[in-house]
């Protein structure tokens, strides 16, 4: 039976929400006031009455997550943390959306206490807290899989707030059909049913029947009608969120609500969403929350008083959680090792030592040589859990042995709520998304695989990552127009350059198998987030007893054949597979006595990061006759090159062909790198 109730306090609670969040946007000339005073109420229900959470202790991995995906209403998530004592005074919420303020735009990870993610780009919340759900589960059951769901110390529950604008991005029903061919239960959706959007009632673009479309994708759902007086009817919200919470699927709470409540001409309509309200109607909305119509910034003490009481309960909380994990460390001892590993975000110290070497003078395609390192990895390392958009074998990232992720009681051979392997489907947008909510969660160390050219499918995911630095992992393979007859749909050109501009998002391109193994290490070492590009063909293993050492690509470039008398008249430049045709071309220039050195550059951000000394070392500024050389775009190589260097790439879309036809058709051979270097040395 419910122990819940409703008081005077909680209703005075709300109207102070309200009024915060009406007088910040007032102050600051802009921003999104209506969503966050119609849903005072639900979000001080969470936080106040539902959630587990302590704001004192707000990285307690057991916690309850929450997540605003319409960031833009920023101001429902900022009153919660002022109220309820995340460390936002009132002198924050009056800096609302100033430079350098704790309360930005859009919330920001990283930024202010209790934010879980950065949220704002619609979509985006929803996708990744779908991947915050999984990565609960994940470490639930790696934790403590014998317990019954509900009784164990790691269970927890994940939930959205979420607008009509989250539902219309395709992002969303990506990643919510996987979530419910999953089962997630521990997720809880509240969607906000408001109607209106930025240029008016959402009837201009959108009709279809939500909560029938999130029963298709197997949730359980559910609809709260408005209160008779017109506000949100919490007595009737409370009772979804208790059926939703001992549901056995991610559940959808349909929730009718008044945009820009209880304004009394501003209610209801689209200039409410996204602008003041004006100073004639905030004095009659502070009329009708109780306020003086004069007054600001309204935070009684008795109110913070209540509200804060959430402090001493979320302390109380954490306490009892501690004795509760002192007791399962005492019984689990090998995993509460690993758990403060995790903790201290460290890796096993010799990691290194376990991963395979490759024989010199072989050859294998990075991506399969990529998928015996991850392997590796995978069987030492919990926390790597990821998988491919159906995808698997061509990137070469099937987890041999590993369980699959599946509903409970699945079917599927060899799967568990649990596994290691998820196969994400053919969402290349949603498995980005949804790898940013598994590491906002914690520990985990997400990877999600596709093919180069899908990378644009990622873009406003990956960029996310970049702004919360997560260490998230993607792997592309199918490089170059080295994959051959699937033609220019599938061979990508742009975008390494593309993905190199993203500030913060580290793009490596390694040129043979240990390169490949050096860079998941450093990528893993590094923590930032980071994109593994691998060919399809194959790529020799080069002889390192004669060329610098594989380790050395953790610069990012360095000198991997070093011309004779080691003064070169001509700088060779290249990554991945183009780094055979450098060596070749170098083998030619010196029998013409053309000195020639050839730099590797698996990461251009790797060795922008290094000392101006050792990039000097490496690219001698009096050294101007510099070729650069790979099957891509050539926009980011003058950087290197300079006005007197050269390019070979590909500035213009592939063919269908074979590889070695494509190659020759676009100047990228041994041949042209040869005939460049000569009229430049002229």
């Amino acid at each position: 039976m419910s122990t819940f109730t409703w008081e005077k306090a909680d209703e005075k609670s709300v109207q102070v929400a309200r009024g915060l969040a009406l007088d910040a946007v007032e102050q600051a000339g802009h921003g999104h006031p209506g969503t966050a005073m119609a849903l005072a109420p639900v979000a001080h229900l969470l936080f106040r009455k539902v959630m587990k959470h302590s704001p004192q202790n707000p990285d307690w991995f057991a916690r309850d997550r929450f997540i605003l995906s319409c960031g833009h209403a920023s101001m429902l998530l900022y009153s919660q943390l002022f109220l309820t004592g995340y460390g936002l005074e009132i002198s924050d919420l009056k800096n609302f959306r100033k430079h350098n303020s704790l309360t930005p735009g859009h919330p920001e990870f990283g930024h202010t206490s209790g934010v879980e993610m950065t949220t704002g780009p619609l979509g985006q919340g929803l996708s990744s807290a779908i991947g915050m759900s999984m990565a609960s589960r994940y470490w639930r059951n790696v934790f403590d899989e014998s317990s019954k769901v509900g009784e164990s110390i790691f269970d927890n529950f994940v939930y959205v707030v979420a607008s009509d604008g989250d539902l219309q991005e395709g992002v969303t029903s990506e990643a919510s059909s996987l979530a419910g061919h999953l089962g997630l239960s521990n997720l809880i959706v509240i969607y906000d049913a408001n109607s209106i959007s930025i240029d008016g009632e959402t009837s201009l673009a959108f009709s279809e029947n939500v909560l029938d479309r999130y029963k298709a994708y197997n949730w359980d759902t559910h609809i709260v009608e408005l209160g008779q007086d017109g506000q949100v009817d919490v007595l009737a919200l409370q009772a979804a969120i208790e059926k939703s919470q001992k549901s056995t699927k991610p559940s959808f709470i349909l929730l009718k609500t008044v945009i820009a409540w209880p304004a009394p001409n501003a209610r209801n309509t689209a200039a409410s969403h996204g602008a003041p309200l004006g100073l004639e109607e905030a004095k009659l909305t502070k009329k009708a929350l109780g306020f003086d119509e004069d007054s600001t910034f309204n935070a009684p003490e008795d109110v913070l008083e209540y509200t804060r009481e959430q402090i001493k309960i979320g302390a109380n909380l954490f306490s009892n959680w501690n004795k509760d994990f002192k007791n399962w460390s005492e019984s689990n001892p090998e995993l509460a090792s690993q758990f403060q590993r995790l903790s201290k975000n460290e890796l096993p110290k010799d990691l290194s030592d376990q991963l395979s070497v490759f024989e010199n003078n072989g050859s294998v395609a990075s991506r399969k040589s990529s998928g015996t390192i991850l392997n590796e990895l995978s069987n030492k390392l919990l926390e790597i859990v990821g998988g491919s958009a159906d995808l698997a074998e061509s990137n070469g990232v099937a987890l041999k042995g590993a369980q699959v992720m599946q509903e409970h009681d699945s079917k599927i051979a060899n799967s568990s709520i649990g596994g290691k392997y998820i196969h994400f489907g053919i969402r290349e947008h949603a498995m980005a998304s949804i790898l940013n909510g598994m590491a906002l969660y914690g520990f985990t160390r997400p990877f999600g695989a596709t093919f180069l050219i899908f990378s644009d499918y990622q873009k406003p995911a990956i960029r996310l990552a970049s702004l919360m630095n997560l260490p998230v992992i993607y792997i592309w393979t199918h490089d170059s127009i080295g994959l051959g007859e699937d033609g220019p749909t599938h061979q990508p050109v742009e975008q390494l350059w593309s993905l190199r501009s993203i500030p913060g998002f580290n793009v490596i391109r390694p040129s043979d198998a240990n390169e490949v193994r050096e860079c998941y290490l450093k990528i893993l070492e590094d923590r930032n987030p980071a994109g593994i590009v691998l060919t399809r063909q194959n790529i020799p293993t080069l002889d390192r007893s004669i060329l610098a050492p594989a380790n050395s690509a953790r610069n990012g470039g360095y000198i991997l054949s070093e011309a004779k008398d080691n003064v070169p008249k001509v700088i060779l430049i290249a990554t991945g597979s183009e780094v055979q045709l450098a060596l070749k071309a170098q083998e030619i220039l010196e029998q013409s006595s053309i000195n020639t050195r050839v730099v590797a550059m698996p990461c251009v951000e790797w060795f922008k990061a290094q000392p101006a000394k050792y990039q000097e070392n490496v690219l001698p500024t009096a050294i101007v006759n510099r070729i650069s050389i790979e099957a891509g775009s050539t926009l980011g190589w003058y950087q290197f090159v300079g006005l007197d260097g050269a390019t070979i790439g590909l500035d213009n879309y592939g063919a269908s062909a074979k590889p070695e036809i494509i190659y020759e058709e676009n100047g990228i051979t041994v041949e042209n790198i040869v005939d460049k270097a000569k009229k430049l040395v002229k």
